[in-house]
């Protein structure tokens, strides 16, 4: 069952040599939420523990939620993660620089079969899920199974994402669809008519 993880077969999660497994990096998960403000040292070692691969300058906001504590997350370099974030990591997540996530946002690859007889028995399938460089991804955002998301992506907040988003481009609703493309009045003004002065 624990090589069927990664192939987008159906397989059962409650197997014991995936619970072993799991159960071991949950633990870690756990450690990393006890942990106190002031813990920052404490914070960046467990993560590059927990994570299948975690670049330089990495924030992840306690509590974060994860089916294998971050063990089939990469995440590259300088990623600002809100708290809440869950990751059902049952396969893997991977995550582009600089890029950030509101609180409350669930990246999920796991999914379970329309079909109730294979629901009762218990199985389930994972899909990997890519998202890209310099992306926003606003609070309350659900990311499902499969999903592929450019660069320099803003995904409004509470948006349910079912399809792949290209790069450069805002996105939001629900279903989440493209509704425009990132332009140069987005060089010039922040938020609404308030103009960009630094």
């Amino acid at each position: 069952m624990k090589d069927k993880l990664h192939t987008g077969e159906l397989y059962l999660p409650g197997d014991a040599e995936i619970q072993k497994i799991q159960i071991q990096k949950l633990n870690k998960l756990y450690d990393f939420n006890q942990t106190r403000p002031i813990e920052m040292d404490k914070r960046n070692k467990l993560l590059k523990e927990m994570f299948a691969e975690i670049g330089e300058n990495c924030y992840i906001e306690p509590p974060l939620h994860s089916n294998f504590g971050g063990g089939h997350v990469h995440f590259g370099n300088n990623i600002y993660a809100n708290f809440n974030l869950t990751l059902v990591d049952d396969t893997h997540i991977y995550v582009g620089d600089y890029t950030m996530f509101g609180p409350n946002v669930i990246v999920a690859t796991a999914g379970h079969p329309i079909v109730p007889t294979l629901r009762e028995k218990g199985y389930q399938f994972n899909m990997p899920i890519h998202i890209g460089k310099n992306c926003w991804i606003g609070a309350g955002v659900i990311i499902l199974p499969g999903i592929n998301i450019g660069d320099n992506v803003v995904v409004g907040a509470g948006s349910v994402v079912t399809k792949d988003i290209p790069s450069n481009v805002v996105a939001f609703g629900n279903p989440c669809k493209v509704i425009r493309p990132i332009g140069p009045r987005d060089e010039e003004y922040y938020f609404r008519d308030r103009k960009i002065k630094l």
